[in-house]
């Protein structure tokens, strides 16, 4: 098969945390005969030093020429740090998500047997953990309007904006997940106190007889947020909206014991990006100790959600879960004088999809 791929990417970590998701790529190709065409661009504060824009052009051109998209991280201290900046490399990220329409970010939480010490969560409560957020990714609060400030710049005010319409086509996304899986669907909301929230709700519930194999479960977000640390094997699929899913997921993503190690996928009609669910992590940037799997990871979901190539995606997380097992680890997840650089888990990983081939 042959497969366009457009990398960006962006700041931080993440050219580091690229070029070992490319390596990985690079050795499924060799093995299943696949060719694979690369087109790279900027996006972020990388895309900002070069072109003015957080977001240009050309690297949205090179989004839609491709098949799938690979992304590292978006994130610079210098904007973080100014407030008062006009133009910020997270701009990017919400323009990119908006003008490619991915409507549902994808984000599953699971556990790796060989890490569970390393969670903050006791063993017995994490053990088994396997869900999974669809987050509504182009409206709500981060895109609705009006917003900015008064004349006087005393007071500020952002607009929380849903349709019928982005929430059914996401509903629907979580009750066709919920099918594959436990049959079980949650919706995260908070309708006792918001309009939009009642929306959400009033939606889901008419579409819910349309899937009578579903169950369908509706709780409040703060209760979500609490029953994600207390139980988090009581979820399945849970849906819900951009702000409040943009908070839980994070939340969800450190049960498995670090942030480097939870991948995702951002789905549209027409394109699909991959990308880690961790920042840039401008700290660790250059020092190539930066954990790689999420990045990997999210290579493997772009093989099963972009291409259909559920073997592929498979070898490539047996690699992550042997990289695992024997220890192969970057410093935020190894044992105490084991840790491997970040290249030298790429390049473990590579070598152990070739050698599955050869078993």
């Amino acid at each position: 098969m042959e497969l366009k791929i457009a990398l960006l990417p962006g700041d931080g970590i993440g050219p580091e945390v690229m070029d070992q998701a490319v390596k990985v790529v690079n050795a499924v190709a060799e093995r299943f005969g696949h060719k694979i065409t690369y087109q790279e661009a900027k996006v972020g504060a990388a895309a900002i030093d070069a072109t003015g824009l957080p977001y240009p052009d050309e690297t949205h051109q090179v989004c839609l020429d491709a098949d799938a998209i690979l992304f590292g991280a978006i994130g610079d201290p210098k904007y973080d740090n100014d407030p008062k900046a006009k133009v910020r490399p997270e701009q990017g990220l919400l323009l990119m998500r908006k003008k490619l329409g991915l409507f549902s970010n994808v984000r599953p939480t699971f556990t790796f047997p060989s890490l569970l010490h390393k969670s903050p969560l006791k063993q017995e409560r994490i053990e088994g953990t396997d869900l999974v957020f669809l987050r509504e990714l182009t409206g709500g609060i981060y895109f609705g309007e009006p917003r900015g400030r008064n004349e006087q710049g005393t007071v500020a005010f952002d607009s929380c904006v849903y349709s019928v319409e982005e929430i059914e086509r996401l509903a629907r996304m979580g009750f066709e997940f919920s099918q594959k899986r436990r049959k079980l669907l949650t919706c995260v909301d908070k309708a006792n106190v918001l309009a939009t929230s009642r929306l959400w709700r009033e939606t889901v519930q008419r579409l819910a007889p349309e899937y009578p194999d579903v169950k369908v479960e509706y709780e409040f977000v703060d209760a979500v947020a609490m029953r994600l640390v207390q139980w988090p094997k009581a979820y399945d699929v849970l849906i819900t909206e951009n702000l409040f899913g943009d908070i839980l997921t994070d939340e969800a993503s450190v049960i498995s014991g670090s942030m480097g190690l939870m991948p995702s996928a951002s789905l549209g009609t027409e394109n699909k990006l991959f990308e880690p669910i961790h920042g840039s992590y401008p700290q660790a940037a250059g020092k190539n100790i930066a954990n790689p799997l999420a990045m990997v990871l999210s290579a493997a979901m772009m093989f099963e959600y972009a291409f259909g190539l559920k073997e592929e995606a498979q070898v490539v997380s047996d690699a992550v879960n042997a990289s695992l097992e024997e220890g192969v680890a970057t410093e935020d997840i190894a044992e105490e004088g084991r840790s491997y650089s970040t290249s030298a888990v790429g390049d473990w990983l590579a070598l152990k999809v070739l050698e599955k081939s050869e078993a």
